[in-house]
C-alpha cells in the first residue's frame, strides 16, 4: 500500500511538472506580448513559500484545515479525486476565489496575490463527499497550443469552472472560453463546465443581469454556430465579498457528487419527521454547503446557516479545547449547538464527521422535543455513512 501511494505520488508530481514545462514552453513562444515573473509552484496560505514537493505533499497549512492530518512528504489521500480545473483570463480572480474558499482567506488579503504563472493544485480530500484536486491554471495559458499537454489535463476533469471578469471587457475572455470549452469538451465530453462571472459585487442588479445576460447569449452562440449544441454551460454571478462564491462552488461541487440524490432524499425525510424548514450539510473549513433538501435554497438561510459553523468554530476554539489539545481538535463528534434567534428561529447544529456538519432551521414553536431531533440525526448520520460504504457504479 505504502509503495502504491508512493508511486502515485511520483506519477502526480512528473504529470504537474511536465504540464509547467509544457506551459513553459508555450508561454516562450508569446513572451513579447505575455511576461510574467517565475514563482513557486504553491505557498502556504499567507504567502509562505514552499518547493514543488511540499506543495504535491500537501496543500494547506496545517492550522487552517484539510491538510491538518497530513504528515510533511506524505502522499495527499486520494490521488485518484476528480479534478476541478479553474481557469480564465489574467487578474480575472482565480486565485481569490480559491482562496477565500478553501484556505480561509480574508477578502482583502486576496489583493496582494501575484499573478498565477504555474499551474497550483490542492487537494480537498479529507471529506468523503470532498475528494477533489482544484487545479488553478494561469491566465495566459492557450489550450489550443500544441506545446500543452490537453488530454493529460483534461482526461479526468469531471469540472471546469471558467473564470470572467465583470468590470472588464470580456471579448477577449469570450474568445477564449469558446476555444477552453470546445478543447476540453473533445477530449472529455462528460466534463461540466461552470462560468463565474465575476467581480459583481461592485455592480447594481440591473447592471448584473444585463452582463450576464450578455455574455450568456455570446456564449450560447458562439457553441452554435461552431455545432457544440451538446455542451451545456452554467452561468454564476460571484463575489468574494459575499457568499455568492460559496454558493456557486456548492453547486459545482454537487454536479460532482454520484449519492447526491439519495441524500437529497435522506435530508427530505430528516426535515418532514423533524418538522424543519430547510437542513444543509455543510463543510465545516470552506463553509461549501455539499448537500441540501429539495426545497429551493434562499442565500440569506444559506449564509446563516454558514455563519453558524463559524460561531460554533470560534466558541469551541475558546471552551471547546482541554490542556494539550492541538488547535485542530475544537471540532469533535460531541460537537452541538442549538441557537434560538429573536425572530422565532432555531437553528441546530450537530457534526457528521470531522469535516461535515448538519444545521437545520426551524421554527421554536416546533422544536418541542429535542430528544426526538436527536434520535433522527443519529438515524440520518448512520444512514449517510452507509451511502459511502456501498461502491459506486461508473
Amino acid at each position: 500500500l505504502t509503495l502504491t501511494h508512493s508511486l502515485s505520488l511520483t506519477h502526480s508530481h512528473s504529470l504537474t511538472h511536465s504540464l509547467n514545462h509544457s506551459l513553459t514552453h508555450a508561454r516562450k513562444k508569446h513572451s513579447e506580448a505575455k511576461m510574467a515573473s517565475v514563482q513557486s509552484i504553491g505557498s502556504f496560505g499567507y504567502g509562505q513559500s514552499v518547493t514543488d514537493d511540499d506543495a504535491l505533499a500537501y496543500s494547506f497549512p496545517n492550522d487552517l484545515g484539510y491538510g491538518s492530518e497530513l504528515q510533511r512528504g506524505a502522499p495527499p489521500k486520494s490521488e485518484t479525486s476528480t479534478r476541478i480545473l479553474l481557469t480564465g483570463p489574467r487578474r480575472a480572480g482565480k486565485s481569490s476565489i480559491e482562496k477565500v474558499v478553501f484556505h480561509k482567506m480574508s477578502p482583502n488579503e486576496t489583493l496582494f496575490l501575484e499573478s498565477t504563472t504555474e499551474i497550483v493544485r490542492d487537494d480537498t480530500s479529507n471529506n468523503p463527499l470532498m475528494q477533489f484536486q482544484i487545479w488553478d491554471f494561469p491566465g495566459d495559458i492557450e489550450f489550443d497550443d500544441p506545446a500543452v499537454d490537453t488530454d493529460s489535463i483534461f482526461k479526468t476533469a469531471g469540472a471546469l469552472v471558467f473564470v470572467i471578469d465583470a468590470q472588464d471587457e470580456f471579448q477577449d475572455s469570450m474568445l477564449s472560453l469558446h476555444t477552453t470549452v470546445a478543447r476540453c469538451y473533445e477530449v472529455n465530453p462528460s466534463v461540466r463546465f461552470e462560468v463565474f462571472i465575476h467581480k459583481v459585487d461592485s455592480l447594481t442588479d440591473d447592471q448584473k443581469l444585463a452582463v450576464q445576460r450578455a455574455i450568456q447569449q455570446q456564449a450560447m452562440d458562439e457553441l452554435a454556430q461552431n455545432k457544440l449544441d451538446g455542451i451545456h454551460l452554467n452561468f454564476y454571478l460571484t463575489s468574494i465579498y459575499d457568499n455568492s462564491v460559496f454558493e456557486a462552488f456548492s453547486k459545482v461541487i454537487q454536479n460532482l457528487i454520484p449519492q447526491l440524490p439519495t441524500l437529497e432524499h435522506l435530508l427530505d425525510i430528516f426535515i418532514s419527521n423533524c418538522r424543519m424548514e430547510k437542513a444543509f450539510l455543510i463543510d465545516v473549513i470552506s463553509k461549501i454547503y455539499i448537500v441540501t433538501d429539495s426545497s429551493p435554497v434562499d442565500i440569506q438561510t444559506y449564509e446563516l446557516c454558514s455563519d453558524t459553523i463559524e460561531v460554533v468554530m470560534d466558541v469551541s476554539y475558546i471552551y471547546g479545547l482541554k490542556d494539550g489539545e492541538a488547535a485542530h481538535s475544537n471540532y469533535d463528534p460531541q460537537t452541538a449547538s442549538v441557537i434560538k434567534l429573536s425572530n422565532g428561529t432555531v437553528l441546530y447544529i450537530r457534526e457528521i464527521n470531522k469535516y461535515l456538519a448538519l444545521v437545520g432551521m426551524l421554527r421554536n414553536d416546533k422544536f418541542e422535543k429535542q430528544g426526538l431531533i436527536d434520535y433522527n440525526f443519529e438515524t440520518l448520520k448512520a444512514a449517510i455513512t452507509q451511502v459511502f460504504e456501498v461502491p459506486v457504479s461508473k
